[in-house]
């Protein structure tokens, strides 16, 4: 395999047993975005002088004996909505663009320390809110399996960097899908963690400490076991919490694929998938009951769908109005008031971004009656297999109005906003999830494995045996 696609863990090993030095590999890597970058437009900022410097040392401290942690001398990159002290942080808004943090992300420190390479940031969309990755300041990222289709949003500079072969390694968040979807769009594995066990601090806009509802960060790979490896480095409590608490996540030892427990959700009246997409769900389950899995294709949690999307939908838009400036604010607080009866899926949003707190507790209730749930499901199940998108990676579409894009399903037009249940579904309820690929030819599909909170192991393992039962990341064409 290419050096440019091979695993994190890999190229981590590679570099201990010093068969490749850490400048040379980093400069394998830029090398690279320096030829693929300018068509893609995945990495963004680059910071890749300060980076040798960090490289040159790695191989200095290799030379002594000297080993800083799992990730020595990797180079990775991270999404530009993450803190790095002398790099812009805009999350796409031109009003931030000169805003240039002096400390890390907390995420950010727990990867230099365990001795990453930081050398660039990855694109994003306005505010991490879109499907796809583009704004004002840095343009539009582009699919590497069609250059004309999105690679997702908002970790869709990430997802695009790690198909193309540009990065070894990346960090990204989600509270949308944002992680998944792009992993789904571009063919790379990713994974949302439950939420809370990763500090949020430092992925924030200017100023802002409190970790948002539903929100977490995570990491993108090529390789399901470097989801794993990223996540022991960056999970755990932050500073102001680690007096009282410890993370200790359980992990599934000795469990092959026939050892577990499936129940698969591959696809919903209330918000149907793409032919395509469910099928590349059931492959992933048949070829688990093949292995002697118990799979269960009935089996659903104890609460209708269009209550798990309401209570979501509430809380998302209420979570993102904090990221809006006071201006954009009173401008919904005057959109709300006109809307008058109004009952269309804007209106419900509008309404949902401006609730009063006693709205918010409320909603909140009946989401802690979804975790409750859920707990309940997985008490039969290890895991559920469902889709993260209704359809593949879609054409580019930057409609200014949101709500005038549409999406095809199995040649009905559905509403783009449709794209938001699935991850929404689990994500409301602080699940951990990782999407695999699970698509054999043509555009990437990725399915999504959900467990019961603190279940981010075993998630993460069911795709790594995903991988070896159907085949795991392939790198599109064109990018030897």
């Amino acid at each position: 395999m290419d050096t440019a696609f091979q695993s994190a863990a890999s190229l981590a090993a590679d570099l201990r047993e010093r068969r490749i030095g850490c400048l040379e590999l980093l400069d394998h890597f830029i090398a690279r975005v320096e030829r693929f970058n300018p068509d893609l437009n995945a990495i963004v900022v680059s910071d890749f002088e300060r980076a040798r410097g960090r490289a040159r040392d790695a191989d200095a401290a290799l030379a002594r004996g000297e080993t800083w942690g799992p990730l020595h001398g990797l180079p990775m990159t991270v999404k530009d909505s993450y803190d790095v002290a002398g790099l812009p942080t805009t999350w796409g808004v031109p009003e931030l663009r000169d805003n240039v943090p002096t400390t890390n992300a907390v995420a950010v420190d727990r990867l230099l320390a365990a001795g990453a390479v930081i050398f660039g940031k990855t694109n994003i969309p306005f505010n991490l809110a879109d499907f796809q990755s583009y704004n004002d300041i840095y343009g539009t990222t582009n699919n590497p399996w069609d250059l004309d289709r999105v690679p997702g949003g908002s970790s869709g500079g990430a997802a695009a960097a790690l198909a193309a072969g540009l990065t070894g390694l990346e960090a990204g968040s989600d509270i949308g899908g944002s992680i998944r979807n792009p992993a789904h769009y571009c063919g790379v594995y990713g994974h949302k963690p439950t939420w809370g066990i990763l500090p949020l601090r430092g992925h924030a806009k200017p100023g802002v400490l409190a970790p948002t509802d539903i929100s977490v960060v995570g990491p993108l790979s090529r390789d399901a076991g470097d989801l794993a490896l990223a996540l022991d480095v960056m999970a755990g409590p932050d500073r102001i919490e680690a007096n009282g608490w410890k993370l200790e996540l359980p992990r599934p030892e000795g469990r092959g694929p026939g050892d577990w427990r499936i129940a698969v959700w591959a696809d919903d009246p209330f918000c149907p998938v793409d032919r395509v997409v469910r099928d590349a769900v059931v492959r992933a389950a048949d070829a688990f009951r093949a292995a002697g899995a118990s799979v269960d294709f009935d089996a659903r949690p104890g609460f209708e769908p269009a209550e798990a999307e309401e209570v979501y939908l509430g809380l998302l838009q209420t979570a993102l109005s904090a990221r809006h400036s006071d201006e954009e604010f009173r401008k919904s607080l005057e959109r709300v008031a006109a809307l008058g009866d109004e009952d269309t899926p804007r209106a419900r949003r509008l309404r949902a971004g401006t609730m009063h707190h006693r709205d918010w507790i409320l909603t909140h209730e009946r989401r802690t009656r979804l975790r409750w749930a859920w707990r309940d499901f997985f008490d039969g199940f290890d895991a559920l297999l469902c889709p993260i998108a209704c359809i593949p990676a879609f054409p580019h579409d930057q409609q200014r109005d949101m709500d005038a894009r549409r999406i095809t399903v199995n040649g009905e037009d559905r509403e783009y906003w449709d794209q938001l249940f699935w991850a929404g579904l689990t994500g409301v309820a602080f699940l951990p999830a990782t999407v695999a690929p699970a698509a054999s030819e043509g555009l990437p599909i990725g399915v999504q494995i959900v467990g019961p909170e603190g279940g981010d192991h075993a998630t993460i393992e069911i795709a790594r045996q995903l991988g070896d039962l159907i085949g795991g990341f392939r790198s599109p064409p064109g990018y030897d």
